[in-house]
């Protein structure tokens, strides 16, 4: 007898739940810096395939909110979504979000409370597309939850999706598992059968199959089967990659996914997968593989630290990485982090190799109003 299920009808409401932290480094600078209405916008993050950014207005944005902090979670794409911002807290020095108010001795940290203006345009539009809040500027400085001149704040939102309805099938003698290709193409990585190309890297061999390189990259697909093809059964050198960095760029080639930049429990094997996320994103950037060289950049942008600021501002000057690029001046406009960047290991090979990166840091760090300074830096 065959194996029946009953499937009953359901109207499924699906959505998705992000988390985002915004860093402000420098705080005092961007103070000094920011006119009233000005602001800076954080790298964009995607949720449901929108883009969202978070703009930061240090003096408010207009000059009756000048008091105040204003932050604004906008999303241009996001038109027809139904969004809500489920809360904007400031993280304390543990890193964990503080309560909206809590007694600090005789401190308080400071409410963030809806921009009214910002909710009723919000309000007038078919979708929600952007959130606004105030803080006040005094009771944040006075609450002690910025470290070193950095403040942080946590940003929880939450997209609904279409609601749908399921359709009602009264006997169902077959069920339809999930696509396993990318487990097929796993283990074809694991046996290796049907290989026809070897690559010596770093001192390894490794086996691996030309259609299936040739598909993922176009720069494989050039060296492989088109005019610039290598010779058939010699193996291939790659002298400039190490050995494990070319294992990790096949994994990826063959099943759309890097285990190895899973976020990591220990601060050690956090910074091992940092580091591995540079040397990627060069390998990714080298075959022209787009998603994979993306991967590495949201890596790199969510661990910017005073020891591989200088690395990851040379590689994404030298790889055309416009965001990872923003993340790290940003990251240097404090004080703080410029110095302890050029005590780094990567700063002297950042003032060779990438001398127009520093121009531009230069040329951000001066006062606004020293706009010849600013243009003859940037000329030189």
């Amino acid at each position: 007898m065959a194996d029946q299920r009953k499937v009953s009808a359901a109207i499924v409401a699906e959505s998705e739940e992000r988390s985002f932290v915004f860093k402000v480094h420098g705080y005092s600078r961007a103070k000094e810096l920011f006119k009233n209405g000005e602001c800076v916008a954080s790298p964009p993050f995607s949720v449901s395939g929108d883009s969202w950014v978070l703009k930061y207005y240090p003096n408010g944005r207009s000059a009756l909110s000048a008091a105040y902090i204003f932050l604004l979670l906008h999303s241009v794409d996001a038109k027809n979504v139904n969004a809500e911002a489920r809360s904007v807290r400031v993280l304390g020095k543990d890193g964990l979000p503080l309560p909206v108010t809590q007694d600090m001795g005789n401190k308080s940290v400071p409410a963030l409370t809806a921009d009214l203006e910002f909710l009723l345009a919000w309000m007038s539009r078919p979708k929600n597309s952007y959130f606004g809040y105030h803080v006040d500027r005094e009771k944040l400085e006075q609450s002690g939850c910025m470290i070193g001149d950095c403040l942080s704040v946590m940003c929880d939102l939450t997209v609904k999706k279409h609601i749908h309805s399921e359709e009602t099938v009264g006997n169902q003698f077959v069920l339809v598992p999930p696509t396993d290709m990318q487990l097929h193409f796993s283990n074809l990585l694991d046996s290796m059968d049907g290989a026809d190309v070897t690559f010596h890297v770093g001192g390894e061999e490794f086996l691996a199959h030309r259609i299936v390189l040739a598909a993922r990259s176009s720069v494989f697909k050039a060296e492989l089967l088109g005019t610039m093809k290598e010779k058939t059964g010699s193996p291939i050198e790659i002298s400039d990659m190490e050995a494990d960095v070319f294992k990790s760029l096949l994994h990826f080639i063959y099943t759309d996914s890097l285990p190895v930049l899973e976020l990591a429990s220990k601060q050690g094997e956090a910074r091992r997968d940092v580091v591995m996320a540079g040397h990627l994103l060069v390998a990714a950037d080298r075959y022209n593989i787009g998603r994979l060289k993306l991967i590495c950049v949201h890596k790199l942008c969510s661990h910017i630290d005073a020891n591989m600021v200088a690395t990851s501002l040379a590689l994404a000057e030298q790889h055309g990485c416009s965001g990872l690029k923003e993340a790290c001046l940003q990251f240097l406009a404090s004080p703080s982090s410029l110095e302890a960047m050029k005590a780094s290991d990567g700063y002297k090979h950042l003032k060779i190799s990438c001398p127009s990166a520093l121009k531009e840091l230069i040329a951000r760090l001066l006062p606004v109003e020293m706009k010849a300074a600013k243009e003859i830096i940037m000329e030189i």
